[in-house]
């Protein structure tokens, strides 16, 4: 039985990837989107902050972007895991996790990533509820109200410093981190309550138990997630990684083409922070230049 053959294997189907794929679709070429059904917000009820989609189920704009694309007649779409990725002189060699393989002659990698959160008793069970990330995707449903920010490195600061802007923030060091005088300094100046004690528990909405006891009332708690791929294709293609302070994730250019010819990243795989815009922005841009190297040509080596 032969392989099934694509302009462009376009692997996950969340935001990124679903707006990369809109893009080849529209430029009437052979697109496949591999989908493993794990959308990285698929914890939190409504998505913020995405131009004319504010405050609608995450899982709902993507479930009209599918259908949305699926009305080109040159997509098809396959549930599963794209388990190995091997570059051919022709092309890309995708293997999914059933055995079955399929061929392209370019690659976008959406694949997203995955969150590691400290091992806070309460903290998992509420990711995407009342503990969260971004203060751009959901600071302003707090309401001005009662704000932790759960330290867990350096970069922590700089979520203790925004944070003001949406309520009250009590910055949680958590042994994690210790400012030196000048953030100290500009922490204050921000209104920001420092707090030394570790902390033990989360429960209710948000309240965080310390070790000493006490229980502090919360609304909403930040934090900043420890990032790793959700896929490990990138880097089994030979793709170059960048070193964010929550993380790697894949190095890209300006067209979202990664180190090796012909395969793009988009979404969170591909950035430092992320949101349903950036994604699907990236993932736009990732399908413009697939396109545009199927009719150009790829770069040659230097």
């Amino acid at each position: 039985m032969g392989i099934d053959e694509f302009d462009v294997i376009v692997i996950g189907g969340s935001y990124a990837g679903l707006s990369a794929a809109t893009q080849l679709a529209r430029a009437r070429r052979r697109v496949l989107v591999i989908d493993a059904g794990q959308r990285r917000n698929r914890y939190a009820s409504h998505s913020h902050g995405f131009l004319g989609q504010d405050g609608r189920e995450g899982a709902a704009i993507a479930a009209d972007g599918r259908a949305q694309l699926m009305k080109y007649r040159t997509v098809s779409w396959r549930e599963g895991l794209a388990t190995q990725a091997v570059k051919h002189e022709d092309g890309f060699r995708v293997t999914l996790s059933d055995g079955s393989a399929v061929h392209a002659q370019r690659l976008v990698l959406a694949t997203g990533m995955a969150d590691e959160l400290p091992s806070i008793p309460g903290l998992a069970e509420r990711w995407g509820s009342s503990v969260f990330h971004c203060p751009y995707c959901h600071g302003y449903e707090l309401n001005q109200g009662r704000i932790g920010v759960l330290a867990t490195g350096p970069h922590s600061w700089h979520h203790a410093m925004m944070l003001p802007d949406w309520g009250q923030v009590t910055f949680f060091l958590n042994g994690a981190f210790e400012p030196d005088e000048e953030q100290l300094t500009k922490l204050a100046a921000r209104g920001v309550t420092i707090e030394r004690t570790r902390v033990q528990a989360v429960s209710g909405t948000a309240t965080v138990t310390l070790t000493d006891h006490r229980a502090l009332v919360l609304d909403g708690l930040f934090v900043l997630s420890r990032l790793h791929s959700a896929s490990p294709l990138g880097e089994l293609l030979g793709c170059e990684m960048e070193d964010g302070p929550m993380g790697r994730y894949l190095r890209t250019d300006m067209m979202k083409a990664t180190s090796v010819a012909g395969v793009y990243a988009c979404g969170d795989a591909a950035r430092m922070a992320g949101s349903v815009a950036f994604a699907v922005a990236d993932g736009a841009m990732a399908g413009v230049a697939a396109h545009q190297s199927l009719v150009f040509g790829l770069p040659v080596a230097a």
